[in-house]
């Protein structure tokens, strides 16, 4: 086997492309990252210097960024599409793509990375701001998921395989309201989707290692 994941269990980007992977059945080998070992740190950065994980790897080939990794899975290994066939419903995964990873991926990574800061370096302005990015994406997600069963098309899509993870952990951080009742339903359908559920067991043994793991929903703790 020549595809190679290098990832971490708790990463919200690892999990965007392990649920693509899982959702294509394509085989690969999982290499968790150790960054708190300089010498597997040394060894990951000489295959790809920004030390970003995941890092998928095909051969002597180094493949970074989620979305440039599930794309290259379609144009270079047998199974379903993450992208749909119709040009503007790719268009639509695209963007999508686009707005849970910049709006509510990154926010949310915000909000988690100040708890983790010591109190003289922590940025509430930019937690606040982070915040009002999150309400602001949630009130456009619910309404784009008005009527709608996933984010692009009439299929599960890349676009997809960025909201489950985004809003997973989003949601445990700035939970959305309850008026937002096409977010919420979109949400579920989210997390029963088996390479979805695949994916968050997987991390279970990792979430208490998550800052705010005491927000955590009871229902993802289990058999932790």
């Amino acid at each position: 086997m020549s595809l190679v994941l290098h990832f971490h269990p708790l990463s919200s980007y690892c999990h965007k492309v392990l649920i693509g992977l899982y959702e294509r059945g394509t085989p690969f080998e999982a290499r968790v990252v150790d960054f708190s070992q300089p010498q597997a740190r040394e060894q990951f950065e000489a295959l790809w210097p920004t030390a970003k994980i995941p890092l998928l790897v095909d051969g002597d080939r180094a493949v970074p960024e989620t979305s440039i990794q599930l794309e290259y899975l379609d144009a270079h290994y047998p199974g379903p599409s993450m992208l749909p066939a119709e040009p503007e419903a790719r268009l639509e995964a695209r963007l999508w793509d686009r707005v849970f990873d910049q709006y509510v991926m990154t926010p949310m990574q915000k909000i988690v990375a100040d708890r983790l800061r010591a109190e003289g370096e922590k940025d509430p302005r930019g937690v606040a701001n982070a915040r009002e990015m999150l309400a602001m994406a949630y009130g456009l997600i619910d309404g784009h998921m008005a009527g709608r069963s996933w984010a692009a098309g009439e299929a599960f899509s890349l676009a997809d395989c960025a909201a489950a993870p985004a809003l997973f952990y989003a949601g445990i951080v700035a939970p959305w309201g309850e008026e937002q009742g096409a977010l919420g339903a979109y949400f579920e359908r989210l997390v029963a989707r088996p390479s979805v559920a695949r994916t968050l067991a997987e991390a279970r043994p990792f979430f208490e290692y998550f800052p705010y793991r005491e927000l955590m929903p009871a229902r993802f703790l289990e058999g932790a």
